[in-house]
């Protein structure tokens, strides 16, 4: 790391990633739960590429479901 001191958001930045990164099935049931009040980055960054995956995939077979019905 370079000689300048970490900023207190830096810090919590840093310690959220690795939280993410340690663990799994706890930030996916994170990132579902914040679809109701959170934003999408946070949404996102807590389901992991699988769960942004399959969150795309219902958008699609949703709408395509929709458009086919009206």
């Amino acid at each position: 790391m370079d000689s300048r001191q970490e900023t207190p958001e830096e810090k919590r930045e840093r310690l959220r990633q690795k939280e993410l990164k340690n663990n799994t099935f706890g930030t996916f049931n994170d990132g579902v739960n914040r679809a109701g009040n959170g934003n999408l980055p946070d949404l996102v960054g807590g389901m992991g590429w699988k769960g942004t995956g399959i969150l795309i995939l219902v958008l699609f077979i949703g709408y395509v479901i929709y458009k086919i019905l009206f």
